[in-house]
């Protein structure tokens, strides 16, 4: 049983986390403030040096460079790390589909309107997915923000319903991290900052 061990919004923190030992790193987005060319090469520097087996990335609203630049961001990613965008990876026979986008706000990156425009990039998810990581949540679960009730998205819930990952991974909302079992899929808000986007939060562990 591999040891995966979950990050998320580490905004430019990268170098202070202390990441326990695990087979399998994973960071569901937000690893910069603004997504510069050079916050990039950081974090993926850190992130390839890093002892674990496998290292599986997808980038968050914060993180321009990939979105705006996407062939020359490619191209700097190195071999020990993979970055998914609407793509699966298979490790150890697990089945991994990752994506970096979210519901409209304030023009950040990777954006999609609610509605048809989520649905759209949420459909090209396989049904036979073991662990879903997004940058988002999913609407209810994990999401509650403090200027909005709910701010997950509603056209990610009804999918995940559908496919029934094991494992659902996501940061963005800083308010609310932690762990939730709902029929079947374990949800994990992994984001390593708070609302301040202060370091406050440790990785989450689990086995698979």
């Amino acid at each position: 049983m591999p040891t995966i061990v979950a990050i998320s919004d580490t905004h430019n923190h990268h170098q202070k986390i202390q990441l326990p030992k695990g087979d399998i790193l994973i960071h569901a987005g937000d690893y910069s403030n603004i997504g510069t060319r050079e916050d990039t090469i950081s974090f993926m520097e850190w992130y390839a040096a890093q002892p674990h087996r496998t290292k599986i990335f997808i980038a968050g609203n914060h993180d321009f460079y990939p979105e705006r630049r996407p062939a020359e961001f490619r191209s700097l990613v190195p071999d020990p790390v993979c970055y998914l965008e609407n793509e699966s990876i298979t490790v150890n026979g697990i089945k991994i589909w990752g994506s970096p986008y979210t519901p409209y706000y304030g023009g950040l990156a990777f954006n999609k309107k609610r509605g048809k425009d989520s649905k759209a990039i949420w459909d090209l998810m396989p049904d036979d997915t073991d662990i879903l990581l997004t940058h988002g949540p999913p609407h209810g679960v994990l999401d509650h923000s403090y200027r909005f009730t709910h701010v997950g998205c509603e056209e990610l819930k009804t999918k995940v319903d559908q496919v029934r990952p094991r494992y659902h991974i996501f940061g963005h909302v800083h308010e609310q991290p932690g762990t939730a079992q709902i029929e079947g899929t374990t949800y994990m808000n992994a984001t390593q900052v708070n609302l301040f986007y202060q370091l406050t939060r440790k990785p989450l562990v689990f086995q698979y």
